[in-house]
């Protein structure tokens, strides 16, 4: 049903004011252009209202910065064990990692790769690239792709240059991305180095964003110089310069510990709640022994290793995951080395190496949701500047805007009038630079972690999907009782904005 406001004329009629034109015939020139003045009014008047109303709404309140999100409901009183990654878990590094990580890779790329010298003055640009996002191997091209596999159009980079919509879509033919090119014929399958069963490459790991940077880089170098260049040579190349860089990385950190490693002083209260409640405690991390043991040593202090019922290194994740048989092996701590000896029960104060998440079951009789295994790390990403940014009045006057000033447009977008339709290009226009504003503070490339302008990431989905909590780092689990139980919000589907916010 059409429902539209009537104009009293002098003979007493009444005539639609959004549709006059269809009786021209009947309205003179003057009384055309007093309507016309009427309608622009309106909208300006509704502009007027609306952005009264924003600025007089209350802000929401901050987000707690030490606060647990739960995606499932999860009762802590069932958990029985508790199960810890190393690597931006229990170990947060400093920034300094991703320049020694990214230096570290650029000389391997020359020394070993034989790329060329000049790329030794290519320094890391910090804050460049946010993780989460996905590697083009075929096209040579950095972006950002929502829950639904759309392309973030202001978030596609080839080299350091962005690409525009129109490019995006003569390279992509489309926005969405058909979900066999993003994770391959077998969606299950992991997306690995040796093998990549599709034409992208999410790079979600903390230690890509330096390697993500490196690609840039490298070829905004080739770019800039006309020099050709495979796409998935570059990245074969640089994915395995950084790879190689780690075993050096890991004695750099390892003897400098405080220059990479943020100290935690609740980690060790937080371990010492845990085994005081009866809670048994694993480690499986893909890193070394030796690296994790300087960590955590600075960290806890040198009896750490106490605290843990089962210790696990270099556990080859995600293969650890899906690997059905692959087996466990002790590391000998004295001599560096590992032992050959069948491991037929996993004992506490031995390091073991290597095995799979089947074997630790099957020798633990750990299972099901007795068991809660921290991993995945987005701890970092909240931490450092998520929360931050959505707690800035600026912000938060910004989203609610945002939302008003969309509402706005939507309830009066109908009108033909060329006049108002330059008043709502004016509207749209405002709403383009708020939306980029909004992505901004979080990221000038690529905004968020977690959202694109109005959906979930693509990194965000597989966290919702796999976790059934998230927090900015782990040891605000101390806030909460061992006995707390955790409950997710109820989601707002499109079709309840309006009986929610409104």
């Amino acid at each position: 049903m059409l429902l539209c406001r009537f104009i009293n004329s002098n003979k007493n009629k009444f005539k639609p004011k959004c549709i006059y034109t269809l009786f021209d015939t009947h309205v003179s020139h003057k009384a055309k252009i007093l309507l016309r003045f009427h309608s622009q009014k309106r909208l300006e008047e509704a502009y007027k209202l609306i952005k009264t109303k924003c600025q007089s709404k209350k802000l929401p309140k901050d987000v707690n910065p030490k606060a647990v999100f739960a995606c499932n409901e999860l009762d802590l009183k069932e958990v029985k064990v508790y199960g810890f990654d190393y690597d931006y878990t229990l170990a947060c590094y400093k920034p300094s990692l991703d320049y020694l990580l990214y230096n570290l890779g650029r000389e391997t790329l020359i020394e070993q790769f034989k790329y060329p010298q000049e790329i030794a003055s290519l320094e890391y640009k910090p804050g460049f690239a946010v993780r989460g996002l996905h590697y083009d191997i075929e096209k040579g091209v950095l972006l950002k792709l929502d829950s639904f596999l759309q392309i973030q159009f202001g978030s596609v980079y080839k080299g350091l240059t962005p690409l525009s919509n129109e490019e995006v879509l003569q390279l992509y033919k489309n926005r969405i991305i058909p979900i066999a090119y993003v994770e391959g014929p077998h969606r299950n399958a992991s997306l690995t180095l040796q093998e990549p069963s599709s034409k992208m490459v999410q790079l979600a790991d903390l230690f890509s964003v330096p390697e993500m940077g490196l690609i840039c880089n490298v070829a905004d170098y080739f770019e800039r110089n006309h020099i050709d260049y495979h796409p998935e040579i570059l990245f074969r190349d640089i994915k395995n310069s950084i790879r190689n860089s780690h075993p050096i990385m890991h004695k750099i950190v390892a003897q400098n510990v405080s220059e990479y490693i943020e100290y935690n002083e609740k980690l060790k209260p937080f371990f010492d709640r845990l085994v005081n409640a009866n809670k048994k405690l694993f480690l499986v991390t893909n890193s070394p022994y030796g690296f994790v043991n300087k960590g955590m040593e600075f960290m806890v202090g040198r009896n750490w290793k106490e605290y843990f019922d089962v210790l696990i290194v270099q556990a080859r994740k995600p293969k650890f995951f899906t690997d059905i048989s692959r087996p466990i092996r002790v590391f000998d701590e004295q001599s560096g080395t590992h032992i050959w000896d069948r491991v037929v029960k996993l004992e506490k104060g031995t390091i073991y190496y290597e095995g799979t998440v089947k074997q630790l079951q099957e020798l633990t009789g750990w299972r099901g949701h007795q068991v809660l295994y921290f991993g995945d790390h987005p701890y970092s990403d909240l931490a450092d500047h998520e929360i931050a940014t959505l707690n800035n009045p600026e912000f938060k006057k910004n989203a609610n805007w945002l939302q008003m000033l969309t509402q706005l447009i939507e309830d009066h977008q109908d009108c033909e009038d060329p006049d108002e339709q330059r008043i709502l290009a004016r509207w749209m226009a405002e709403r383009d630079k708020i939306r980029n504003d909004i992505k901004y503070v979080f990221n000038e490339q690529f905004g968020s972690v977690f959202r694109t302008y109005h959906n979930p990431t693509y990194f965000s989905r597989r966290l919702f999907r796999f976790a059934d909590i998230y927090t900015s780092n782990i040891t605000n689990l101390l806030h909460y009782s061992v006995n707390h139980t955790f409950y997710p919000r109820r989601g707002v589907m499109p079709h309840e904005y309006i009986s929610y916010f409104v």
